[in-house]
């Protein structure tokens, strides 16, 4: 029988970085691909007790819950959000099913077919992917270390007239990138002025290594301008990285009419995001030191990006330029503008090591001589043989280049 599918989902695109990540099944291949935490750093004992605690007061745990979250969990975060500058009540959040979630929604309540977003470039290939499965239109804004250019930005919100800015501003996904204060308060100034509601994603926000270099969250920029009650800034963020992805807990914070629509779609969706899981996680932040775990995980990452750094130093050389993150998960490459990451990727399956292209991550033309690499997964111990093995297939590369020019 000859099915006939939605146009919608025809063309939508797989996920490169899962596609990659079948390719690394093997125990033969050290892979940087996926953007996976170290589960070294999973707290198992804390999570089990946690999960413990919740069973032994009853059955009520097994029960369905309220779309937009469990209060208790929700009158916690409030807390959490404050200590970044970001005064949400209660009702000014929703919890998701991780921050993906999140991102699906808020393009679903607020994307028609067509509807243009405008984007950092490069960006989060997951957004992009929820984007089109809503019928929209990523358009990249010009974009450097700093963030976007505001010319530029300003350019594109007139030409475009888009409803949403997508952003990850702070250790980002996959530029490794840290925004200045001063492109943060451009953003916002310029969505507030041209009606774009600003989308900041946030799931490495808490992963930084220099305790000493906080940033502004776009919401506390924005609620300066407007105040809470006219918020134009939309922030998600995820327990995925700092306690266990598979707790699968993010949430929104931001405008209630926002989030009031984009648990209605979430009510279609699953309901509610599952209750045991946030009970859990309750328990986690208000009977163990979920702070104290944030800061380990700060020390570890940091601890091995500085190792990870070292060995592509030592194996690759002047061979990649990257850039040097000050937190998150991923360093971000490009080799020689001449040379294809994908055309690259191949060799280096076959050599026993991977990473992601980063073709992927463009909305536009993409720089195809980039790629991204995560340092929080592999071994450290592992780091050293895995580069070994990335600059046999750079030589290899090398020399069939040659040979076909």
């Amino acid at each position: 029988m000859e099915r006939r599918f939605s146009q919608t989902i025809e063309r939508a695109q797989s996920s490169a970085v899962r596609d990659i990540l079948k390719l690394t099944q093997s125990s033969k291949v050290l892979s940087f691909a996926g953007g996976l935490p170290a589960e070294d750093s999973f707290p198992v004992e804390a999570i089990r007790d946690a999960y413990e605690r919740v069973f032994a007061r009853g059955k009520g745990a097994l029960q369905y819950g309220v779309t937009e979250g469990v209060p208790a969990l929700r009158e916690w975060l409030t807390s959490f959000l404050a200590a970044k500058g970001i005064a949400a009540s209660v009702d000014g959040i929703l919890l998701t099913t991780g921050s993906q979630q999140a991102i699906d929604l808020a393009f679903r309540v607020m994307i028609d077919p067509g509807d243009v977003v405008l984007v950092e470039r490069p960006t989060y290939l997951a957004a992009l992917q929820a984007l089109s499965l809503a019928s929209g239109r990523a358009v990249e804004v010009d974009s450097d270390e700093e963030g976007m250019l505001p010319d530029d930005l300003e350019a594109k919100l007139l030409a475009h007239r888009p409803k949403i800015v997508y952003v990850t501003p702070t250790f980002s996904n996959p530029g490794g990138k840290t925004w200045s204060t001063a492109r943060r308060r451009s953003l916002v100034e310029l969505a507030r002025k041209h009606g774009a509601l600003v989308i900041e994603d946030d799931p490495y926000g808490d992963i930084r290594f220099d305790d000493n270099r906080r940033v502004d969250a776009l919401y506390a920029l924005d609620a300066a301008l407007g105040g809470a009650a006219d918020g134009n800034a939309l922030y998600l963020g995820s327990f995925s990285k700092t306690v266990a992805p598979a707790l699968r807990t993010g949430f929104a914070a931001g405008p209630v009419d926002v989030l009031r629509r984009m648990a209605k779609a979430k009510q279609a969706s699953d309901l509610h995001s599952s209750a045991v899981d946030q009970l859990a996680l309750l328990e986690l932040a208000t009977g163990w030191d979920v702070y104290g775990h944030i800061d380990f995980i700060r020390r570890m990452y940091r601890e091995r990006m500085e190792g990870f750094v070292a060995a592509l130093e030592g194996a690759i050389g002047d061979r990649l330029r990257w850039n040097r993150p000050t937190g998150g998960m991923f360093l971000w490459a490009s080799l020689p503008e001449t040379h294809v990451a994908a055309d690259l990727l191949k060799l280096a399956v076959e050599e026993g090591v991977a990473f992601v292209p980063g073709e992927p991550f463009y909305a536009g033309a993409p720089a195809r001589n980039t790629l991204r690499l995560n340092f929080t997964h592999t071994p450290p111990a592992l780091v050293p043989e895995a580069f070994g093995r990335l600059a046999r297939a750079m030589e290899r590369y090398s020399a069939e280049i040659k040979v076909k020019s």
